[in-house]
């Protein structure tokens, strides 16, 4: 299984980059989990610029996109609601064929809390015809780094783990009704 993993911020030390990491280490074996990195180089959503071709960087997310079995997107909260960076780059999405029916895995951590986020980004997967596995939202000020910014929280680990199972599953049933098809 192939995996997108878009983390909603773009600080250097991103605790949500942090928990896509962690996931990478107790996803199912055969994973590979590709970090996206371009989140903050995508130009300001317009229509009038989403038309062919489109500008690169989004030429290249969504090829990204189109390569992957799934995508885990881990976001934080901003003043209650989505990191504008993500949200326009589901803007990007919404009229690409690339996302329908693709599998996400959602996972939202913030140090106040990040359920008001979590909720929106819940509404804007489903709308985009995804389909989502819901990591839950996490307050990540419970969550314990080491030295080397990796998580070391055994609940947090648990969930992405029980998580990226979830997600694998998807995966698995969606392969097996292609081939029959």
């Amino acid at each position: 299984m192939k995996v997108l993993a878009i983390p909603g911020s773009l600080r250097a030390t991103s605790s949500n980059a942090a928990l896509l990491r962690a996931a990478a280490a107790v996803a199912p074996p055969g994973t590979e989990l590709v970090l996206y990195d371009g989140l903050g180089g995508l130009p300001h959503f317009s229509p009038d610029l989403d038309v062919e071709p489109v500008p690169p960087p989004v030429a290249a997310l969504r090829a990204q996109i189109d390569a992957a079995d799934a995508l885990a997107i881990s976001s934080p909260e901003y003043a209650h609601g989505i990191p504008g960076s993500l949200k326009n780059a589901l803007d990007w999405l919404v009229s690409a064929g690339e996302p329908i029916g693709k599998p996400v895995l959602l996972v939202s951590a913030s140090p106040s809390g990040a359920g008001h986020a979590h909720a929106q980004l819940l509404e804007v997967l489903r709308t985009m015809s995804m389909q989502v596995v819901d990591g839950g939202g996490h307050v990540f000020s419970r969550a314990r780094l080491d030295a080397s910014g990796a998580i070391t929280t055994p609940a947090l680990i648990a969930a992405l783990a029980t998580g990226f199972a979830r997600l694998a599953e998807i995966v698995d049933v969606g392969k097996l009704a292609n081939r029959g098809a």
